[in-house]
């Protein structure tokens, strides 16, 4: 059943995870099938709103999602991102249409597609990423206050203006001159996709599978029909008169304007719509599929392949639209093919159901994008940036893209982000205060040589003799602010003063004029064994010394940690632990589990013991502390997997070995009995026993770790709550091995036909490993 290995250097995982099924033929599996039906009747009504709100033919939307999905969804580099006609784009194509006109505009959206490909080839992808969040949710907030407010014209009836400020200015006599058709057939709109995915039972669970965008249009569709309601329904002329693409024309300097700002929209819309999805299947429920993370560069040259055909059989730009992706991810697909097969559903729409898609009032579909511009400005994503305090840089490009344009607004908001860092970098706070005798100097913020002349002056107040704490709380000091510190260190401690540094880079105690050593200490192992930096002149007893240190981790953690995990350990104090896997290791205190695993609070549910033993039901003999916790962990904390960790030079083990079945007397070795079970499979099985994929176990102790590890597994599926979550599939049992020295975890390979224990590599990442804890 598994295997520890060590990482496959001659066929190492492709660069971000590329997928694995690129020579494989179009066999959408039912999952795909299933997806790809649900997105398609998302992405029909919306591509007809975004290409009614841009002023485009309403043709061009549907040529746009079949493009987007199968170009995009073939070539592009994240395989579950389904890429179509995007609101984040409406504004730009808009004013596009309304500077140079349609033909025009599909030869730019040909040139955007042209220069993704050339920023593809140059591999900046990730560069896209290094926008500050704050820039690209105000952008999206910006375009989609533009949106709403363009089509609440067309939901009263009207028709909108290109300006932002001209339809405001016009709305008043817009109210006054109301269509009651189109707000009938807009409310009802609105009404349906507000209420249907809050229908209450189990049948509005089941209800609910159908999109609400779907539901929405095609109640106010059908009821207008019904009632033979007189307003604009949708027109999708022939095929044959469909305008293609035409040669721009206009000033250079214009032109290379709007090709930037389409490139620029698509490229960060769509990139950093691919980390989304990377999260979303990170984090679905269940086996998880061998989806690479994105490949970003591929998933820019695939949009830019999308963008130049749209653009060239008449289509509105293609990125990646978070919709689709989301209900994408949430129906279950599991490659690319479902999005591939969306676009094929909509080709075939967009031939044979153009009478049925002609019954569609504008003014639903108005209602419809109105609802999707409303939605862009994120009350979750104000919250997150009034936390990191960026409000400014949100409220300045969102009111840049309102007032100025797109490209404008992300200009200045990249200003406004740059001037805010700048500011942040230069503020630093020093302050002096005295308590108990002892002169406390706190630094708070970058220490630059902009902040040298105030260092220096409230260092100064230390009084010669005096004991100095300087608390640093920094992630950074240049050459200047270093020297000054420790020239004033020196000079304090020379005139018989003591100090002590302390701070992120760990703590330096100087006693007397006694030049001290420098910590060597290193910024990522504040749990390190600190004692190289105490001088031993000053080193207290053993005793003393160990308490010295867990105060100092803990004044540590109070100082640099507990600010930055605070809102989190609120948020589980509120809700209470959700932990998705129980995590059943050895207490070996070289086995730190968040570390090895990149957990934080609230992750994993732990157990700890000596030898990382799981009793047999029955055998506990009065300890059932294992036993209860995995019956606690599986039927009131619901966890999905269960992993059992073993690691190398366990003591457990050793004592095993060395023993051999002469256990019991002391409650060590009563308890080490529940190893026996291991021992003896060890000493039956000589030719399956479990082993590292690519070398052998080192000695007999890594022999019998490895073989504990596969034994405590079969133990656990004795116990009742165990076998009967694996009888309903919803837990998965793991092994995993740790080397310490060679610092490489290694997992028991789930489909391998004997107990191999395989490497985890550094590309490995959630998704891509389906052993992976």
């Amino acid at each position: 059943m598994s295997a520890c290995a060590p990482p496959h250097t001659q066929h190492p995982p492709p660069p971000h995870g590329a997928p694995p099924d690129r020579r494989r033929r179009f066999r959408p599996a039912g999952a795909d099938l299933s997806a790809s039906v649900a997105v398609f009747l998302i992405a029909l009504p919306l591509s007809l709103g975004i290409a009614l709100a841009t002023g485009a033919p309403l043709q061009a939307g549907l040529v746009a999602a079949a493009v987007g999905g199968v170009v995009a969804g073939r070539l592009g580099g994240c395989p579950l991102q389904v890429s179509g006609p995007a609101a984040g784009l409406t504004v730009v194509t808009a004013d596009l249409i309304h500077r140079y006109g349609w033909r025009a505009t599909c030869g730019i959206t040909v040139l955007a597609g042209l220069a993704q490909l050339g920023l593809g080839c140059l591999r900046v992808a990730r560069g896209a990423l290094a926008v500050s969040p704050a820039v690209v949710h105000g952008m999206l907030a910006g375009i989609g206050i533009t949106i709403a407010v363009a089509q609440v014209h067309i939901v009263l009836g009207g028709s909108p203006d290109s300006s932002v400020l001209a339809n405001l200015r016009a709305l008043p006599e817009q109210l006054a001159h109301l269509q009651p058709a189109a707000v009938w057939t807009s409310t009802l709109t609105l009404a349906l996709l507000l209420a249907w995915p809050r229908l209450p039972g189990r049948a509005g669970r089941l209800l609910r599978g159908v999109p609400a965008a779907l539901v929405a249009v095609a109640g106010a569709t059908a009821t207008a029909a019904l009632t033979d309601l007189v307003l604009p329904r949708v027109d999708l002329p022939s095929w044959r008169s469909h305008a293609l693409a035409g040669l721009p024309e206009g000033p250079a300097l214009g032109l290379a304007a709007a090709v930037l700002t389409t490139t620029l929209v698509c490229s960060v819309q769509s990139l950093l719509g691919a980390v989304a999805v990377d999260k979303l299947v990170a984090a679905r429920p269940g086996p998880v599929p061998r989806v690479g993370r994105s490949d970003l560069d591929r998933e820019l040259l695939g949009q830019g392949a999308a963008n130049i055909v749209s653009g060239a059989l008449g289509g509105l730009p293609v990125a990646g639209v978070a919709v689709r992706s989301t209900a994408n991810v949430k129906s279950g697909a599991l490659s690319r093919n479902s999005t591939m097969l969306h676009g094929v559903l909509v080709v075939v729409a967009a031939l044979l159901m153009v009478p049925v898609l002609e019954e569609i009032p504008l003014a639903s579909l108005a209602a419809l994008v109105m609802a999707v511009g409303i939605q862009m400005v994120s009350l979750h994503h104000i919250r997150t940036v009034t936390r990191h305090r960026e409000v400014l840089v949100y409220a300045a490009t969102t009111l840049g893209v309102v007032l100025l344009g797109v490209l404008q607004g992300v200009l200045l908001g990249v200003a406004v982000a740059v001037a805010v860092a700048l500011q942040r970098l230069a503020r630093t706070r020093v302050t002096h205060e005295e308590k108990e005798g002892v002169h406390h100097v706190r630094i708070r913020g970058q220490l630059t040589f902009l902040a040298v002349p105030r260092l220096s002056q409230t260092l100064h107040l230390v009084p010669q003799g005096a004991h100095a704490v300087v608390e640093l709380d920094g992630s950074f000091m240049d050459q200047a602010a270093y020297e000054s510190l420790r020239d004033w260190h020196s000079t304090h401690t020379a005139r018989g003063g003591t100090a002590e540094l302390s701070g992120r880079r760990g703590g330096i105690r100087t006693a007397g004029p006694t030049p001290s050593a420098g910590c060597r200490c290193r910024p990522w192992t504040p749990w390190r064994d600190h004692r190289s930096c105490i001088p031993e002149a000053v080193a207290a007893p053993a005793g003393r010394q160990a308490g010295r240190e867990l105060a100092r981790g803990i004044g540590s953690f109070q100082r640099n940690t507990a600010p930055l995990v605070r809102d989190e350990l609120a948020r589980l104090a509120r809700e209470g632990q959700r932990p998705a896997q129980l995590f059943l290791t050895c207490a070996d205190s070289r086995l730190v589990t968040s570390m090895i695993t990149a957990s934080g609070p609230g992750d994993l549910f732990v157990v700890r013991n000596v030898g990382n033993l799981v009793p047999a039901p029955g055998e506990e003999a009065g300890d059932d502390s294992v036993a209860a916790a995995v019956e606690y962990a599986v039927e009131v904390l619901g966890v999905r997997s269960i992993t059992v960790c073993g690691h190398s030079g366990c003591g457990a083990m050793q004592a095993l070995l060395s023993t051999g079945d002469a256990v019991g007397g002391t409650p060590l070795r009563r308890w080490l009995r529940h190893g026996l079970p291991s021992l003896a499979r060890l000493a039956e099985d000589r030719r399956g026993r479990p082993r590292l994929a690519g070398r052998s176990p080192v000695d007999a102790v890594e022999q019998l770790c490895l073989t504990n590890v596969v034994q405590q597994l079969e133990h656990l599926r004795a116990h009742t709550p165990v076998a009967r979550a694996l009888a309903r599939s919803e837990l998965e049992l793991h092994g995993m091995y740790f080397d310490v020295g060679e610092a490489q975890a290694y997992l028991l390979a789930a489909d391998a036909g004997d107990d191999v224990f395989e490497g985890v590599s550094e590309g490995v990442g959630a998704g891509e490993e389906g052993a992976a804890v």
